[in-house]
């Protein structure tokens, strides 16, 4: 495969489980890494980016604690990815050069709480069906800011996702065109966040086989059954604004 500038090929787009592959050194910023390929999903739609570690062709680790969008000129995100290595492996950095093959492998573990937490904010949305105007997803909480003011019930929420937890329902990927999205506003959820576009055609995460649960557009990381989520509480609900209501998750 040829080595080209702004195409990081983001193989987690098509398989959140993969949690390594062979990759290419393509760039190397103030920042970090770019590779023309990877596993690592970037800081994005609220979600935190990947951490874990770059393997070099003579077996050294190369520590990365985040993962971040490259950004042109000025300042806006391309379609690179950069692997932010941990500081104190300048020695390690020096022996990297472009052209240098590797290996992307990401700390699954807390991937895996990433992917967990996202898919309950989206059933989240089922049981709120609310605008939201703010999202946070990290592997030891999650939180959905949502645009209301009516009260919301904890345990009644707790109970909602426990449900659908237990129901087993499948995730499917799908896309529709912008052209689609466009004339299906209803489909955008997020008041703060604007889906991943570009490409001409817009990934969707549906909830549900014969039952819709949730269907919109993502270009986050996910579990493939909502089974998988696993025991997940609201440990709270928060009044941050006469118009916003904050509820925050966590793992039971």
């Amino acid at each position: 495969m040829a080595i080209m500038d702004g195409m990081t090929q983001d193989l987690f787009r098509r398989d959140a489980y993969l949690r390594e592959c062979s990759a290419t050194v393509t760039t190397l910023t103030e920042v970090g890494i770019v590779l023309d390929r990877t596993v690592f999903y970037p800081l994005g739609g609220g979600q935190a980016g990947d951490s874990g570690t770059l393997v070099l062709a003579n077996g050294t680790s190369l520590a990365i604690v985040d993962t971040r969008k490259a950004k042109d000129a000025e300042g806006r995100p391309t379609a690179d990815i950069v692997h932010v290595p941990a500081p104190g492996q300048e020695e390690l950095l020096a022996m990297l050069k472009p052209g240098d093959p590797l290996t992307a492998r990401i700390d699954w573990e807390r991937r895996h709480r990433l992917m967990r937490f996202h898919t309950t904010t989206h059933l989240l949305c089922h049981l709120v069906p609310q605008l939201v105007n703010g999202c946070s997803i990290t592997p030891e909480y999650a939180r959905l800011d949502f645009n209301m003011t009516d009260p919301l019930d904890k345990e009644v929420l707790t109970a909602g996702i426990a449900a659908l937890v237990a129901a087993g329902h499948p995730l499917t990927l799908g896309e529709i065109t912008d052209t689609e999205l466009d004339a299906n506003p209803a489909l955008v959820k997020s008041m703060s966040v604007s889906p991943p576009r570009g490409s001409g055609v817009v990934r969707t995460v549906r909830i549900g086989a014969t039952e819709q649960i949730d269907l919109q557009p993502c270009g986050g990381t996910h579990v493939a059954n909502t089974a998988e989520i696993g025991a997940v509480v609201v440990t709270k609900i928060e009044k941050k604004s006469a118009t916003t209501r904050r509820v925050v998750l966590g793992f039971a």
